[in-house]
Protein backbone atom coordinates (compact mmCIF):
# COMPACT_ATOMS: atom_id res chain seq x y z
CA UNK A 1 0.00 0.00 0.00
CA UNK A 2 1.13 3.62 -0.59
CA UNK A 3 0.55 7.58 0.91
CA UNK A 4 -0.67 9.36 -1.79
CA UNK A 5 0.93 13.09 -1.19
CA UNK A 6 -0.97 16.29 -3.09
CA UNK A 7 1.74 19.07 -3.71
CA UNK A 8 4.74 16.60 -2.59
CA UNK A 9 6.87 18.93 -5.08
CA UNK A 10 6.49 22.03 -2.51
CA UNK A 11 8.47 22.70 0.49
CA UNK A 12 6.24 20.98 3.39
CA UNK A 13 5.43 18.29 1.10
CA UNK A 14 8.76 17.38 0.06
CA UNK A 15 9.55 17.20 3.68
CA UNK A 16 6.57 14.72 4.06
CA UNK A 17 7.76 12.34 1.21
CA UNK A 18 10.99 12.58 3.10
CA UNK A 19 9.73 12.00 6.50
CA UNK A 20 7.31 8.92 5.17
CA UNK A 21 10.40 7.24 3.05
CA UNK A 22 12.84 7.30 6.20
CA UNK A 23 9.98 5.56 8.04
CA UNK A 24 9.74 2.98 4.94
CA UNK A 25 6.29 3.45 3.35
CA UNK A 26 6.06 3.48 0.01
CA UNK A 27 5.07 7.06 -1.34
CA UNK A 28 3.50 8.57 -4.84
CA UNK A 29 3.43 12.40 -5.28
CA UNK A 30 1.11 14.41 -6.98
CA UNK A 31 2.00 17.94 -7.75
CA UNK A 32 1.29 20.06 -11.14
CA UNK A 33 4.95 21.46 -10.21
CA UNK A 34 3.17 25.26 -10.45
CA UNK A 35 5.01 25.95 -7.43
CA UNK A 36 7.14 23.01 -6.86
CA UNK A 37 9.90 21.62 -8.50
CA UNK A 38 10.77 17.92 -10.05
CA UNK A 39 14.06 17.83 -8.06
CA UNK A 40 12.22 18.25 -4.39
CA UNK A 41 10.49 15.10 -4.88
CA UNK A 42 12.79 12.70 -3.17
CA UNK A 43 14.32 10.00 -4.89
CA UNK A 44 12.17 6.76 -4.06
CA UNK A 45 9.13 8.86 -4.96
CA UNK A 46 6.85 8.60 -7.56
CA UNK A 47 6.11 11.70 -8.89
CA UNK A 48 2.69 12.04 -11.07
CA UNK A 49 2.99 15.36 -12.82
CA UNK A 50 -0.93 16.49 -12.39
CA UNK A 51 -3.58 19.13 -11.21
CA UNK A 52 -5.43 17.57 -8.52
CA UNK A 53 -8.60 18.67 -9.80
CA UNK A 54 -8.39 16.09 -12.35
CA UNK A 55 -10.22 13.31 -11.06
CA UNK A 56 -9.60 10.88 -13.47
CA UNK A 57 -5.77 11.06 -13.08
CA UNK A 58 -5.66 10.91 -9.27
CA UNK A 59 -8.24 7.93 -9.66
CA UNK A 60 -5.95 6.10 -11.83
CA UNK A 61 -3.13 6.75 -9.71
CA UNK A 62 -4.69 5.87 -6.59
CA UNK A 63 -5.94 2.45 -8.04
CA UNK A 64 -2.23 1.79 -10.33
CA UNK A 65 -0.01 2.43 -6.99
CA UNK A 66 -2.78 0.79 -4.35
CA UNK A 67 -3.48 4.20 -2.09
CA UNK A 68 -4.52 3.43 1.01
CA UNK A 69 -4.04 7.22 2.72
CA UNK A 70 -4.06 10.98 1.55
CA UNK A 71 -2.14 13.73 2.97
CA UNK A 72 -3.06 16.60 0.92
CA UNK A 73 -0.76 19.67 0.83
CA UNK A 74 -1.86 20.81 -2.43
CA UNK A 75 -2.99 24.42 -2.59
CA UNK A 76 -2.06 28.57 -2.15
CA UNK A 77 -0.90 29.74 0.91
CA UNK A 78 0.00 33.41 0.68
CA UNK A 79 -2.85 35.69 3.08
CA UNK A 80 -2.45 39.14 1.15
CA UNK A 81 -3.01 37.24 -2.41
CA UNK A 82 -5.86 35.67 -0.98
CA UNK A 83 -7.59 38.98 -0.02
CA UNK A 84 -6.63 40.08 -3.43
CA UNK A 85 -7.98 37.11 -5.50
CA UNK A 86 -10.39 35.12 -3.67
CA UNK A 87 -12.45 33.45 -6.00
CA UNK A 88 -8.88 31.84 -6.88
CA UNK A 89 -8.23 30.85 -3.46
CA UNK A 90 -11.53 29.13 -3.24
CA UNK A 91 -10.85 26.93 -6.35
CA UNK A 92 -7.43 26.07 -5.51
CA UNK A 93 -8.24 25.12 -1.58
CA UNK A 94 -12.08 24.55 -1.70
CA UNK A 95 -13.48 23.22 -4.64
CA UNK A 96 -10.50 20.98 -5.76
CA UNK A 97 -9.92 19.68 -2.31
CA UNK A 98 -13.75 18.85 -2.87
CA UNK A 99 -12.18 17.10 -5.83
CA UNK A 100 -10.06 14.76 -3.85
CA UNK A 101 -12.31 14.16 -1.11
CA UNK A 102 -14.63 13.14 -3.59
CA UNK A 103 -12.21 10.64 -5.76
CA UNK A 104 -10.97 9.30 -2.02
CA UNK A 105 -14.40 7.67 -1.48
CA UNK A 106 -15.02 6.63 -4.78
CA UNK A 107 -11.78 4.48 -4.46
CA UNK A 108 -12.48 3.37 -1.22
CA UNK A 109 -9.09 5.46 0.71
CA UNK A 110 -10.25 5.97 4.00
CA UNK A 111 -7.93 7.96 5.73
CA UNK A 112 -7.15 11.38 4.77
CA UNK A 113 -5.10 13.81 6.46
CA UNK A 114 -5.44 17.74 5.76
CA UNK A 115 -3.07 20.32 5.56
CA UNK A 116 -5.35 23.54 7.75
CA UNK A 117 -3.96 26.57 9.20
CA UNK A 118 -4.25 28.67 12.22
CA UNK A 119 -5.78 31.62 9.82
CA UNK A 120 -9.23 29.76 10.55
CA UNK A 121 -8.81 31.32 14.21
CA UNK A 122 -8.31 34.96 12.81
CA UNK A 123 -7.35 37.24 15.82
CA UNK A 124 -7.80 35.07 18.48
CA UNK A 125 -8.96 36.55 21.71
CA UNK A 126 -6.37 34.26 23.73
CA UNK A 127 -3.33 33.29 23.16
CA UNK A 128 -2.01 30.00 23.44
CA UNK A 129 -5.38 29.79 21.28
CA UNK A 130 -6.84 26.27 21.86
CA UNK A 131 -8.44 23.71 18.90
CA UNK A 132 -12.27 24.86 20.72
CA UNK A 133 -10.99 28.25 20.08
CA UNK A 134 -14.14 30.73 18.08
CA UNK A 135 -13.41 30.20 14.50
CA UNK A 136 -13.25 33.87 12.71
CA UNK A 137 -10.80 33.47 9.78
CA UNK A 138 -9.75 37.26 8.79
CA UNK A 139 -8.74 36.15 5.43
CA UNK A 140 -10.48 34.30 2.22
CA UNK A 141 -6.88 31.71 2.76
CA UNK A 142 -8.29 31.21 6.41
CA UNK A 143 -11.71 30.44 4.88
CA UNK A 144 -11.16 28.22 2.02
CA UNK A 145 -9.41 26.08 4.30
CA UNK A 146 -11.83 26.28 7.12
CA UNK A 147 -14.42 24.92 4.58
CA UNK A 148 -12.33 22.55 3.78
CA UNK A 149 -11.84 21.19 7.15
CA UNK A 150 -15.53 21.34 7.60
CA UNK A 151 -16.49 19.29 4.50
CA UNK A 152 -13.84 16.37 5.51
CA UNK A 153 -16.15 16.43 9.18
CA UNK A 154 -19.28 15.83 6.99
CA UNK A 155 -17.95 13.28 4.65
CA UNK A 156 -16.35 11.13 7.78
CA UNK A 157 -19.89 11.07 9.07
CA UNK A 158 -21.30 9.76 6.05
CA UNK A 159 -18.95 7.14 4.80
CA UNK A 160 -16.12 4.86 5.96
CA UNK A 161 -14.11 7.62 6.13
CA UNK A 162 -11.47 8.98 8.83
CA UNK A 163 -9.63 12.32 8.70
CA UNK A 164 -7.35 14.38 10.48
CA UNK A 165 -6.79 18.23 9.52
CA UNK A 166 -3.63 19.81 10.89
CA UNK A 167 -3.83 23.21 11.53
CA UNK A 168 -0.35 25.30 11.37
CA UNK A 169 1.47 27.73 12.51
CA UNK A 170 4.18 29.72 10.86
CA UNK A 171 6.12 26.61 9.00
CA UNK A 172 10.28 27.34 9.04
CA UNK A 173 13.56 25.50 8.93
CA UNK A 174 14.93 23.46 6.35
CA UNK A 175 15.43 19.76 6.31
CA UNK A 176 18.86 19.20 8.75
CA UNK A 177 20.21 16.53 6.51
CA UNK A 178 19.92 19.44 3.58
CA UNK A 179 17.38 17.59 1.43
CA UNK A 180 15.25 19.94 0.89
CA UNK A 181 14.02 23.89 2.32
CA UNK A 182 11.66 26.22 1.34
CA UNK A 183 12.74 27.45 -2.32
CA UNK A 184 9.84 29.32 -3.63
CA UNK A 185 10.51 32.01 -5.56
CA UNK A 186 9.13 35.47 -3.86
CA UNK A 187 8.13 33.91 -1.35
CA UNK A 188 6.83 35.52 2.19
CA UNK A 189 7.61 33.36 4.91
CA UNK A 190 9.45 35.42 7.54
CA UNK A 191 12.57 33.33 7.97
CA UNK A 192 12.47 32.92 4.48
CA UNK A 193 12.76 36.43 3.53
CA UNK A 194 14.94 37.68 6.10
CA UNK A 195 17.37 34.68 5.13
CA UNK A 196 17.51 35.71 1.72
CA UNK A 197 17.97 39.71 2.62
CA UNK A 198 20.77 38.34 4.91
CA UNK A 199 22.60 36.91 2.01
CA UNK A 200 22.26 39.47 -0.49
CA UNK A 201 19.68 37.70 -2.20
CA UNK A 202 17.07 40.56 -1.84
CA UNK A 203 18.82 44.62 -1.20
CA UNK A 204 16.37 44.57 1.61
CA UNK A 205 13.07 43.65 3.63
CA UNK A 206 10.08 44.96 4.77
CA UNK A 207 7.89 44.76 7.80
CA UNK A 208 4.39 45.16 7.46
CA UNK A 209 2.82 46.75 10.45
CA UNK A 210 4.83 48.51 13.41
CA UNK A 211 1.98 49.69 15.73
CA UNK A 212 0.47 46.16 16.91
CA UNK A 213 -1.06 45.41 20.28
CA UNK A 214 2.32 43.61 20.88
CA UNK A 215 5.48 44.61 22.89
CA UNK A 216 7.26 46.12 20.62
CA UNK A 217 4.17 46.79 17.73
CA UNK A 218 5.05 43.54 15.60
CA UNK A 219 3.14 40.85 14.89
CA UNK A 220 3.91 37.63 16.63
CA UNK A 221 3.83 33.88 15.30
CA UNK A 222 4.55 30.64 17.12
CA UNK A 223 7.37 29.16 14.17
CA UNK A 224 7.28 25.18 13.81
CA UNK A 225 10.05 24.00 11.88
CA UNK A 226 9.08 22.08 8.73
CA UNK A 227 10.11 18.27 9.61
CA UNK A 228 8.72 18.77 13.43
CA UNK A 229 5.36 19.29 11.06
CA UNK A 230 6.46 16.65 8.70
CA UNK A 231 6.28 13.67 11.72
CA UNK A 232 3.09 15.34 13.43
CA UNK A 233 1.74 14.26 10.12
CA UNK A 234 3.37 10.76 10.41
CA UNK A 235 2.15 10.42 13.92
CA UNK A 236 -1.38 11.33 12.63
CA UNK A 237 -1.08 8.73 9.88
CA UNK A 238 -0.34 6.01 12.28
CA UNK A 239 -3.35 7.18 14.73
CA UNK A 240 -5.29 7.22 11.55
CA UNK A 241 -4.58 3.30 10.73
CA UNK A 242 -4.64 2.41 14.41
CA UNK A 243 -8.58 2.98 14.35
CA UNK A 244 -8.16 6.79 15.99
CA UNK A 245 -11.39 8.74 15.29
CA UNK A 246 -11.50 11.89 13.19
CA UNK A 247 -10.05 15.14 14.77
CA UNK A 248 -8.01 18.38 14.77
CA UNK A 249 -4.59 19.34 15.85
CA UNK A 250 -2.59 22.48 16.11
CA UNK A 251 0.42 22.17 14.77
CA UNK A 252 2.93 24.56 17.06
CA UNK A 253 5.57 25.00 19.96
CA UNK A 254 3.29 26.88 21.99
CA UNK A 255 5.98 29.71 22.02
CA UNK A 256 5.66 33.14 20.29
CA UNK A 257 8.21 35.11 18.74
CA UNK A 258 7.02 38.75 17.08
CA UNK A 259 8.78 39.76 13.81
CA UNK A 260 11.41 42.03 15.28
CA UNK A 261 12.99 39.16 17.46
CA UNK A 262 13.21 36.97 14.29
CA UNK A 263 14.43 39.32 12.14
CA UNK A 264 17.45 39.89 15.27
CA UNK A 265 17.56 36.27 14.95
CA UNK A 266 18.67 36.20 11.19
CA UNK A 267 21.03 38.81 11.79
CA UNK A 268 22.81 37.27 14.61
CA UNK A 269 22.79 33.56 13.31
CA UNK A 270 24.10 35.06 10.00
CA UNK A 271 26.32 37.97 11.22
CA UNK A 272 25.07 40.33 8.83
CA UNK A 273 23.24 43.63 9.61
CA UNK A 274 20.65 43.99 6.61
CA UNK A 275 18.82 46.65 5.49
CA UNK A 276 14.81 46.90 7.13
CA UNK A 277 12.34 48.71 6.41
CA UNK A 278 9.14 49.93 8.25
CA UNK A 279 5.35 49.17 6.16
CA UNK A 280 1.76 49.49 6.86
CA UNK A 281 -0.18 46.63 8.08
CA UNK A 282 -1.10 44.32 5.16
CA UNK A 283 -4.22 43.11 5.23
CA UNK A 284 -5.55 39.43 7.19
CA UNK A 285 -2.40 39.63 9.12
CA UNK A 286 -3.62 38.55 13.02
CA UNK A 287 -1.48 40.69 16.06
CA UNK A 288 -0.76 37.07 17.61
CA UNK A 289 -1.44 33.80 16.93
CA UNK A 290 0.36 31.24 19.03
CA UNK A 291 -0.46 27.03 19.06
CA UNK A 292 -1.86 25.54 22.30
CA UNK A 293 -0.05 22.35 21.17
CA UNK A 294 -1.29 20.10 24.70
CA UNK A 295 -3.89 18.20 22.24
CA UNK A 296 -1.25 17.13 19.47
CA UNK A 297 1.21 16.15 22.08
CA UNK A 298 -1.07 13.69 24.30
CA UNK A 299 -3.20 12.31 21.91
CA UNK A 300 -0.65 11.54 19.00
CA UNK A 301 2.47 11.51 21.37
CA UNK A 302 4.13 14.04 19.23
CA UNK A 303 7.23 15.29 20.51
CA UNK A 304 9.49 17.59 18.76
CA UNK A 305 13.26 17.77 17.65
CA UNK A 306 14.06 21.11 16.60
CA UNK A 307 12.42 23.80 18.97
CA UNK A 308 15.24 26.04 19.22
CA UNK A 309 14.72 29.38 16.56
CA UNK A 310 18.37 29.89 16.08
CA UNK A 311 18.77 26.22 15.23
CA UNK A 312 15.49 26.88 12.78
CA UNK A 313 17.69 30.13 11.37
CA UNK A 314 20.52 28.27 10.51
CA UNK A 315 18.49 25.59 9.05
CA UNK A 316 17.50 28.45 6.53
CA UNK A 317 20.20 30.16 6.14
CA UNK A 318 22.09 26.76 5.07
CA UNK A 319 19.37 26.05 2.74
CA UNK A 320 19.64 29.19 1.33
CA UNK A 321 23.51 29.19 0.62
CA UNK A 322 22.60 26.12 -1.74
CA UNK A 323 19.36 26.11 -3.13
CA UNK A 324 20.17 27.99 -6.39
CA UNK A 325 22.62 25.89 -7.63
CA UNK A 326 19.87 22.49 -7.37
CA UNK A 327 17.49 25.10 -8.84
CA UNK A 328 19.54 25.86 -11.74
CA UNK A 329 18.20 29.41 -11.22
CA UNK A 330 18.62 32.99 -9.39
CA UNK A 331 15.93 33.66 -6.52
CA UNK A 332 17.54 37.33 -6.23
CA UNK A 333 14.80 39.27 -6.16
Amino acid sequence: MSVLVTGGAGYIGSHMALELLDAGASVVVIDNLSTGYRWAVPAGADLVVADIADTDVVMETIRKHKVDAIIHFAGSIVVPDSVADPLGYYLNNTVKSRGLIAAAVASNVKTFIFSSTAAVYGNPVENPVTETAALTPMSPYGSSKLMTEVMLADTARAHDFRFVALRYFNVAGADPKGRSGQSTPKATHLIKVASETALGKRAQMEVFGTDYPTPDGTCIRDYIQVNDLASAHLAALTYLRNGGASDIFNCGYSKGYSVDDVIAAVKRVSGVDFKVVRSPRRAGDPAAIVAASNKLRATLGWRPKHEDLDGIVGQALAWERRVDQLKGTSLTA
